[in-house]
């Protein structure tokens, strides 16, 4: 079986991870992921740096969504390893990892204020210092008259944006993002896109799963997948 590694808690050495895991390098290390008789991955590699905005590119079935899973550790590794650190540590950091799923993954019953508010509260953020990160990150992505509606009145591209709000409000040091933009119009796909690579600009690492070959022109690197291995990076 594979490994997935993460850092320790505690108080960062110099030239390690910050408390937002700001400063960590995600390696990837030929990871192989299999669901019963079917090989989704196989022979993964990849290295990423603070302030990269990766893309990960292929078809449908590729492998993308996948990848996206193996290194946030939601999905078993058949081998290889993700280390986002340090390696070695079987406890999580809460602060290091933050995903926008594709298929949004909000709660209906909660209003698109509370789905970003939630996350940061169980992640120990002080009441007020939660309230104004979910509420600036709704109007960062344009949703900040929007929050007090329930999810399920919200259109697919709002449900999208909210997602996306919800990840980029936490201010990990690795955002991981399943085809955040599949569902926006142009000006807010740019919105989203300038927002992801603001993050990596201050200093975390962005990997993006999409089929947009225009949205992954936004990125540093490609990666494009095809059939469960790298066939361009």
């Amino acid at each position: 079986m594979g490994r997935h590694s993460e850092p320790r808690h505690g108080t960062p050495d110099r030239g390690q991870p910050s408390e937002n895991g700001h400063g960590r390098v995600v390696e990837v290390r030929g990871v192989g992921v299999t669901y019963g008789d079917v090989t989704a991955l196989r022979g993964v590699s990849l290295t990423a740096r603070p302030g990269d905005f990766v893309a990960v590119t292929g078809h449908s079935g590729a492998g993308k969504t996948t990848l996206i899973n193996a290194i946030a550790g939601i999905v078993p590794l058949a081998a290889g390893e993700v280390d986002l650190g340090r390696g070695g540590s079987v406890q999580r950091d809460p602060s290091a990892v933050a995903i926008i799923p594709q298929g949004n993954g909000l709660a209906s019953v909660l209003t698109a204020y509370e789905n970003v508010l939630a996350p940061l509260r169980a992640r120990g953020h002080a009441p007020a210092d939660a309230a104004e990160r979910a509420a600036a990150a709704l109007a960062a992505v344009g949703l900040g008259e929007s929050g007090t509606h329930l999810v399920e009145e919200l259109s697919g591209g709002q449900q999208q944006r909210a997602a996306v709000a919800r990840g980029l409000a936490i201010g990990a040091g690795v955002l991981l993002a399943d085809e955040p933009t599949s569902e926006l119009d142009h000006d807010n796909r740019e919105r989203v896109l300038d927002l992801m690579r603001a993050q990596a600009d201050a200093g975390a690492i962005v990997i993006m799963a999409t089929h947009d070959p225009e949205a992954a022109a936004r990125a540093d690197h490609v990666i494009e997948l095809d059939d469960g291995e790298i066939v361009r990076h």
